[in-house]
């Protein structure tokens, strides 16, 4: 069956031109799709791949090489003479589930040890050379995957070591990674490794939705008949790609326009220099694209709005954007400093300055419309804010895609919401024993990647060989075997694959006491900081969060387990408290939760933080939730919230039920660690906040030392 032609995409203007600019020019570094489910992220991507030019390769070379520049380190090579042929552009999709070895590619060990050949086959990326890599759910994929895929993508060269072998071959490809948020973020770091991003989300409007829905019936009621309706535009917009690809080396970028770009960049103040180089490539293959051989601002202006979005400084729980006004700003600062050297005037053929035109046009001229067959990909013109039909113009930072000037007053909730303190490094709550979950960074687990602690015998093919042990494993065996001459007889059997201990992700879950006795003195600002620090914890550590909260006559899941802690940080933001203590309302709920996670996914070890003052007064007494948990060996912590001089101690007695430690607020903090502030500086160390026995004590000493110096 056809792809879905990428000429019959409704709107979607940013996504097509962040593709078509990376499909011009791989070296800008890929693109990073976001947006909600059921966006046609996947479509638009697989569409892509059917549009783009045909490649000539060598004849038989799993490679991919150009016959008229084979590389010289390929290693089915020498290429010479280099018989040629033609494919179509490959398309390679990589699972969530894939290893290592399948993204590299793998040598034999079991032929290299039994029979002395060494052999390597090719993974993922040798797949991939000189085509399109599609990763859904990037931000799902293990952080060291996407470490070696960005590596590959950013060098043009997979570069593989095992045991004493070394293989290196070509891996350039236009590197298509989606995601959507609501399942977690990726980690800035990699962020920044992807060249653009782009914000989707389904259009709004009525009319767009439902020719959408249109194309979409008619393309799986019949898909040849519906794709040769686009041939012809798909056809032109294949021809225009490899014109604009051919083109790009005499595109020329001025100084003025090198200047302007790296004023931008400044102006959002962006950690290094990846930002400055991918803007001005995108520039560079925006100007081709349009016809030009020149970057003008137009073209400056529609790279930065793909380059910069998740680049600029951010708090780690701010989701990436960038306002238009913002970028307007910013390029109106540029063309003031540079007003002797640069001409105001936009060109004839770009009423509007942005200069994009569309993927079934001849050239540079008036746009056509963005959803005929020949329609148009244009970067939307960023001082409008008005979203176009399918725009992917997407929510703003904190989730809400509606102007907060639009948005009716009887909108704002009537209900008591306490402020949160200011978070501050907490230290490493662990769950006992060793697990074997995903990897990550909280508690101990055998993982593929760590210190050595043992060898096992492996499972299927062995991965990741333990010499000694093999060799321990074979020698009892050498005089059954007839060894002849050095070295030893080895048979499958004697294979031993290292055993290997890390840090594994866990899912911790946060039950909340937000009753009325929480919402006394102030005391929930200090409990909202200590789940805000906890949470900031968890996404360094790669964990799996989920909230309960117990309020009134009941306990609510505020937040179902995800990997997004913005989400968690965004309902803890807006948490009412009052009323009465359901507590072991709030545990019971937690008991199911815990349940239903375990059946989901059994790999991934829980963790229960509870923050109460441990007073209930709705509902059962807790003692028979608590022994439920306990029964179920959950793993808890219990942090006291209780404050003032006079103490219950009903938290410790939880505590005891559960089988959990206590911790009061002050013992969270990491002793000499300052608090996080947004873009990831330490100041001066700060403490939680002090409770009232501990601030009594403080002016008692005070008024002592006093009376001694009188």
């Amino acid at each position: 069956m056809p792809p879905f032609p990428f000429s019959a995409i409704v709107g979607m203007n940013d996504l097509r031109l962040a593709l078509i600019l990376n499909a011009i020019a791989p070296e800008i570094g890929g693109v990073l799709i976001r947006g909600e489910k059921g966006a046609a992220k996947s479509t638009a991507v697989r569409a892509l791949a059917a549009v783009l030019p045909p490649v000539a390769v060598v004849a038989g070379c799993r490679f991919s090489c150009d016959p008229a520049q084979p590389a010289d380190d390929c290693p089915d090579g020498p290429h010479t003479p280099a018989a040629a042929t033609s494919r179509p552009t490959r398309l390679c999709e990589l699972p969530v589930g894939t290893t290592e070895d399948r993204i590299l590619g793998s040598l034999d060990l079991e032929r290299a040890l039994t029979a002395g050949v060494v052999a390597f086959e090719p993974g993922l990326l040798a797949a991939a050379h000189r085509g399109v890599l599609y990763v859904d759910e990037v931000n799902l994929l293990h952080d060291h995957l996407v470490d070696l895929l960005l590596d590959a993508a950013a060098l043009g060269v997979a570069h593989i070591e095992r045991d004493g072998v070394s293989v290196r071959h070509a891996a350039r490809f236009l590197l298509v990674g989606t995601m959507n948020p609501e399942e977690g973020e990726l980690r800035p770091q990699l962020l920044d490794r992807f060249g653009l991003t782009v914000q989707v989300v389904a259009p709004r409007e009525p009319a767009a939705r439902a020719e959408v829905v249109r194309r979409r019936l008619a393309f799986d009621a019949a898909p040849a008949a519906f794709a040769e309706q686009y041939a012809e535009a798909e056809r032109a917009l294949s021809a225009r790609i490899a014109a604009a690809r051919a083109a790009l080396p005499a595109v020329r970028l001025p100084d003025r326009e090198l200047t302007r770009i790296a004023a931008v960049c400044a102006a959002f103040e962006v950690d290094g220099l990846r930002a400055d180089l991918v803007t001005a490539r995108a520039a560079l293959a925006h100007a081709a694209w349009a016809g030009r051989d020149e970057v003008t601002e137009a073209d400056v202006r529609a790279a930065a709005a793909l380059a910069l979005p998740h680049r600029r400084r951010r708090d780690p729980f701010d989701a990436p954007g960038l306002a238009p006004e913002a970028l307007g700003a910013a390029l109106e600062a540029a063309r003031a400093d540079l007003a002797d050297e640069v001409d105001h005037d936009p060109a004839p053929d770009e009423p509007n300055g942005h200069g994009a035109t569309g993927p079934g046009d001849a050239g540079p001229g008036p746009r056509r419309g963005p959803d005929g067959p020949g329609g148009g990909v244009a970067a939307r013109p960023p001082g409008d804010e008005t979203p176009a039909r399918g725009h992917t113009a997407g929510p703003s930072a904190d989730g809400d895609r509606t102007p907060a000037a639009a948005r009716p007053a009887a909108e704002a909730p009537a209900r008591v919401v306490a402020p949160s303190s200011a978070a501050y490094r907490v230290r490493r709550l662990e769950v006992p024993g060793v697990g074997r979950g995903v990897p990550g960074r909280r508690s101990r687990a055998v993982t593929g990647r760590g210190a050595i602690v043992g060898a096992q015998v492996p499972p299927g093919r062995p991965r990741d060989l333990h010499v000694v042990a093999t060799m321990l494993a074979a020698a009892p065996h050498q005089p059954a075997r007839a060894r002849r001459g050095p070295g030893l007889a080895l048979r499958p059997a004697d294979l031993r694959q290292a055993r290997r201990e890390g840090r594994e992700g866990n899912l911790v879950l946060f039950v909340v006491d937000a009753s009325g006795s929480m919402a006394a003195r102030a005391r929930m600002g200090a409990v909202k900081a200590a789940v805000l620090s906890l949470l900031l914890d968890a996404y360094q550590r790669r964990d799996k969060i989920g909230m309960v909260t117990f309020r009134g006559e009941a306990a609510e899941l505020t937040l179902p387990p995800t990997s997004s802690v913005e989400v968690a940080a965004a309902r803890l933001a807006d948490l009412p408290t009052g009323g009465r203590t359901p507590l072991a309302d709030g545990l019971l709920l937690a008991h199911r939760t815990l349940a239903r996670e375990r059946l989901r996914d059994p790999s991934r070890r829980a963790l229960l933080v509870v923050l109460t003052d441990g007073r209930h007064t709705a509902g059962p007494r807790p003692g028979a939730a608590a022994a439920l948990l306990a029964r179920a060996r959950v793993a808890a912590v219990v942090v006291d919230c209780e404050t003032g001089r006079v103490r219950l101690g009903l938290a410790g007695a939880l505590a005891a039920m559960l089988g959990a430690p206590v911790l009061g607020l002050a013992e969270l903090a990491t002793p000499g660690v300052g608090p996080n502030r947004a873009g990831g500086r330490r100041d001066r160390p700060a403490a939680p906040p002090l409770d009232d026995a501990a601030v009594g004590a403080g002016l008692a000493a005070a008024v002592r030392a006093l009376r001694d110096a009188a």
